[in-house]
C-alpha cells in the first residue's frame, strides 16, 4: 500500500472509502493493520491496489529515491 503514502489524494480517497465501508481503520503511513481477514474490506483494498499500474509505481519510486535529500548535521 506504499502508493497510498506517495499520493495524498489517493490516501484521502482510501481513508474515506474505508470508513464508509463500516470497518474500523487502523493504518500507519502505508500499512493497514487488522487482526482477522473479516476486518478488512477486501474489495476496497483490491480497488486501491488497482489505482496505479506497476509502471506508475516504479516511476514514482525512482523519482523519490533520486530526489536530492537535505544533508544531515
Amino acid at each position: 500500500m506504499c502508493h497510498i503514502y506517495m499520493d495524498n489524494s489517493l490516501a484521502d480517497w482510501f481513508v474515506g472509502a474505508y470508513k464508509a465501508s463500516g470497518k474500523k481503520l487502523d493504518m500507519g503511513k502505508c500499512c493497514v493493520r487488522f487482526k482477522k481477514l473479516e476486518d478488512l474490506p477486501l474489495e476496497l483494498v483490491a480497488e486501491a491496489l488497482g489505482k496505479w499500474t506497476v509502471e506508475e509505481f516504479v516511476s514514482k519510486y525512482q523519482a523519490a529515491i533520486s530526489a536530492p535529500r537535505p544533508k544531515r548535521r
